[in-house]
């Protein structure tokens, strides 16, 4: 890792729960990668992965900020869940499922305890999954809250 931050930032996620619910993730949405990232105004930083699909990712690895949905997501403060980018009308030319070659996304916002934006718990997927859907929204949803007090916990 290249400084303190992103050591803090895996730091933050390296938890026996938050894994746990990177799991829970996968099982719910039916798709091979989840993660914790710590989103700031200009990077991306993964906390913590699970990864099935060989995106190539773990903990510490960085994404350019400026090329992922989690930017968006940080300015806007709300999730972002598609099925299948290649057939919906607002991501379709989207450059983001484009570059990385994902169909199916979810990502939430993780807000602290204290209203501090701190990342998203995301999940993607090469293939089309079913993942729009109110119970599986409202299922993610209540990961990401479970996340945000898990983190809450471990930053001192």
């Amino acid at each position: 890792m290249r400084d303190e931050f992103a050591r803090q930032a895996v730091a933050d996620g390296d938890q026996d729960a938050i894994r746990a619910v990177l799991a829970d993730v996968c099982r719910l949405t039916d798709m091979g990668f989840a993660a914790v990232a710590r989103v700031t105004e200009d990077r991306w930083i993964a906390c913590q992965v699970l990864d099935k699909i060989e995106f190539g990712l773990t903990p510490g690895g960085e994404l350019e900020i400026a090329k992922t949905i989690c930017t968006e997501i940080r300015e806007h403060g709300e999730a972002v869940v598609f099925d299948d980018a290649s057939i919906d009308m607002e991501w379709r030319t989207h450059p983001v499922p484009i570059l990385y070659g994902f169909k199916s996304y979810a990502s939430f916002p993780i807000f602290l305890s204290n209203g501090t934006f701190y990342g998203t718990l995301c999940a993607i997927d090469p293939a089309r999954r079913r993942i729009a859907t109110p119970e599986v929204i409202a299922r993610m949803r209540a990961c990401a809250l479970h996340v945000a007090a898990l983190l809450d916990r471990a930053i001192v």
